[in-house]
């Protein structure tokens, strides 16, 4: 079991090394890269089975006991988000199978790739606080790396915005993590959960809580912490932007769900103030997207925007909206991954990112304006697909709770996410090519980028047609977070259960 543990983190730190040593062949180099993503998924899953059966995995790393050593637990939020990382994984490295390119880009590419999800996974199965801040490091060591990928003016620009933001974030993290362990004494998690559980916490312990709920904030881009995520994601590499677009933003969110359930369980003013953070967080978000005339730009502030949905559910507070969250989680990093990936090739086949260049598409390739359309009615919530489910159960909790006017701010923010998504529909694939159909071009290079796009449609469409049993595993992380006793037994005594 110890082993199943280190998995999520082990796999794609050794996918990463046999990349480096393989470096001069640029075959080999997508082979392994391939393999490790596929590998990384079957981890994913078998941990995501375990946790349904109700096992909490830990470990100690290194023969030292808690709270002193390197602490990993994976529960039933854990197991899924690694599985769903490992899956959009996959989905990257086969879209990043291109024909042609720099070569020396594409074996770096890979690497980097497996670097950040190293990162990402590891942030999501740690128990400690500052080993979460550690993992934050490795994950944005790889994201600086990729998101410059290749070079150019315009690439640097959104570069630097995005390593701004992202370090000022991350030193805000580090400084909390040493106000906290001076005020405590500890770092580990349970532990934490328990003094704050307890009601005997020091104010400097509650200010350094308030102070790392900020730095997720900038990392989540939160209302009025988003402005630097539409100016940086849509200027890297497609396959590094969608992975971005599923993930990064994600790890913030996860790190909030994780942190403020440990130490705030029930609804009070810290979640009061999450309330409105939310509302908006979707209301700017979607209003920016309405603004914008570039599809990645669009679907950017497409991210801000649904990310409030998520802080929605965490802000409630109640068993439903934290289940309503989870599922939210699970459903937007498909979609949102996939229409990042699907912009990459609406814009290969047209020779422009911009709603005015582009054109034709349905005539030309209708099978991509299918695809499209499942991830975007998705995301706009219309069923049957999965964010209908997501949307319904929150808009249910905030109903429930007494919060219509939260549940109204929900509603709209999905009318204005589906005129959105209808305005990419008809400039890309009903309107015609402003330089006609000779225009649309039909040999698009990432022809793996069809299988990984073509995939996350499918998985769109089976969880929004298997929505029970989705559902049903995250009603139960969601209690399992909200009465985390196996959690703080796994995490203070490792050794699993």
């Amino acid at each position: 079991m110890n082993t199943l543990v280190v998995a999520p983190v082990v796999v794609p730190l050794l996918t990463m090394l046999v990349g480096v040593m393989l470096r001069p062949h640029h075959q080999h180099v997508k082979v392994v890269s391939v393999i490790g993503a596929i590998v990384l998924v079957l981890v994913g899953i078998r941990l995501v089975v375990l946790a349904d059966a109700g096992v909490v995995l830990s470990a100690q790393l290194g023969g030292w006991q808690a709270p002193y050593g390197i602490t990993l637990v994976i529960d039933r939020l854990s197991a899924a988000m690694v599985a769903i990382t490992g899956v959009i994984g996959l989905a990257t490295v086969l879209y990043g199978l291109v024909r042609e390119g720099n070569p020396d880009v594409l074996r770096n590419f890979h690497v980097f790739v497996h670097g950040l999800l190293a990162g990402v996974c590891g942030a999501f199965i740690t128990g400690d606080i500052f080993n979460l801040y550690v993992w934050f490091e490795v994950l944005l060591i790889g994201s600086f790396a990729l998101i410059a990928l290749g070079g150019g003016k315009r690439r640097l620009a959104g570069t630097m915005t995005y390593l701004v933001l992202n370090l000022l974030a991350t030193l805000v993290f580090l400084l909390s993590a040493g106000l906290i362990y001076s005020a405590t004494g500890t770092l580990n998690m349970g532990e934490l959960g328990l003094i704050f559980r307890s009601g005997e916490v020091p104010p400097a312990a509650t200010l350094a809580v308030v102070m790392m709920l900020v730095s997720f904030a900038i990392k989540a881009a939160l209302f009025p912490v988003f402005g630097w995520l539409p100016a940086s994601y849509h200027v890297a590499w497609t396959p590094v932007s969608a992975l971005f677009a599923g993930l990064l933003t994600k790890v913030g969110v996860y790190a909030m769900i994780r942190i403020v359930t440990l130490v705030w369980p029930e609804y009070g003013a810290a979640h009061e103030v999450l309330l409105w953070v939310a509302c908006a967080t979707m209301l700017v978000g979607v209003l920016g997207a309405a603004a914008q005339n570039e599809v990645r730009r669009i679907l950017s502030f497409h991210i801000v925007s649904q990310v409030g949905y998520m802080i929605l559910g965490l802000a409630l507070a109640s068993p439903l909206a934290i289940a309503g969250a989870v599922f939210y989680l699970i459903h937007h990093i498909v979609v949102k991954a996939n229409l990042f990936f699907i912009g990459g090739i609406a814009a290969r086949l047209t020779g422009s990112e911009r709603l005015a260049g582009m054109g034709g598409l349905y005539a030309k390739t209708p099978w991509l304006a299918i695809l499209f359309a499942i991830p975007a009615l998705s995301l706009a919530g219309i069923p049957p697909l999965s964010g209908f489910w997501a949307k319904f159960v929150l808009v249910k909790a905030s109903l429930a709770d007494g919060f219509w006017w939260a549940a109204g701010v929900a509603l709209l923010t999905g009318i204005f996410t589906l005129l959105s998504m209808s305005k990419i529909w008809n400039e890309t694939f009903l309107k015609a090519h402003p330089q006609g159909e000779a225009a649309i071009r039909t040999d698009v290079e990432v022809r793996w980028g069809w299988w990984a796009v073509s995939g996350l449609a499918a998985l769109t469409v089976l969880i929004g047609l298997g929505a029970g049993p989705v559902m049903a595993y995250a009603v139960a992380a969601a209690e399992q977070l909200a009465q985390p006793v196996s959690y703080f037994e796994a995490i203070t005594h490792p050794g699993g259960r």
